[in-house]
């Protein structure tokens, strides 16, 4: 059974419109979630991006090809049943955020986190009155009540599917700051990614590259390219 692959059914997948939205439709019947929820999603272009990844498909359904499907159900299967839950999760970033915790040597580390970090930092305290702390090592940085009070009110605006996304762009990069920098688009989502790995460059310009490390890394920035498309989609 652990082999088992559902194979492609219909022959035509196509975005409508429907009570709750815009769904999709194979050979006239409505997907559903793996829950068995009705696919309801907010935008057609949604709608539309989804019945692609449908017609996609060939003889065997792949879900790794299919991330704004996978998006979709997230957020209605999982974020949806459990918003506060979701929104409690995402907050605690702000009090972890990857932005705050700088290297203690050497000096060229610490002097391009500045570079790159710095300027994240102070977007956030101008855009959303939020002006998180900053510390050396990886010991604790604790954050002003205020400012984490703010960044849960900003993570609580998200619709279910807009969380879905936000979910993923934080998980992904370890900053909630960045995370909200893509959606407000104070940074462009390429350049958000390579400040979320300043770290691990540094490393590989001092040692060397890692052919492993490398495939994970570009899996993982395709998840992040993804989760901003999936977010620019729920929106339109």
């Amino acid at each position: 059974m652990s082999d088992w692959k559902p194979k492609r059914f219909w022959k035509k997948a196509q975005a409508e419109a429907c009570d709750d939205g815009f769904t999709v439709l194979l050979d006239g019947r409505p997907v559903r979630t793996p829950a068995k929820a009705p696919l309801a999603v907010p935008t057609l272009v949604m709608a539309q991006a989804i019945a692609a990844e449908w017609d996609a498909q060939q003889e065997l359904i792949d879900p790794r090809t299919m991330p704004v499907t996978r998006g979709a159900n997230a957020a209605i299967d999982k974020v949806r049943t459990q918003r506060d839950e979701v929104v409690d999760l995402l907050a605690e970033y702000g009090d972890s955020d990857l932005l705050c915790y700088r290297a203690a040597g050497p000096e060229g580390l610490i002097r391009k986190q500045a570079e790159a970090w710095d300027p994240m930092l102070d977007w956030a305290a101008d855009a959303l009155g939020v002006r998180l702390a900053v510390g050396e090592g990886v010991m604790h940085v604790a954050q002003p009540p205020e400012a984490l009070a703010q960044l849960r009110n900003e993570l609580a605006a998200f619709d279910e599917f807009a969380l879905a996304a936000v979910h993923d762009l934080i998980s992904l990069s370890g900053s909630l700051i960045l995370a909200l920098g893509v959606t407000r688009e104070a940074v462009a989502v390429e350049k958000a990614w390579l400040l979320s790995r300043i770290d691990e460059h540094w490393q590989v310009s001092q040692w060397g590259e890692d052919e492993e490390a490398t495939a994970a890394e570009a899996i993982k920035r395709q998840a992040f390219e993804d989760a901003a498309r999936f977010y620019r989609f729920s929106l339109t």
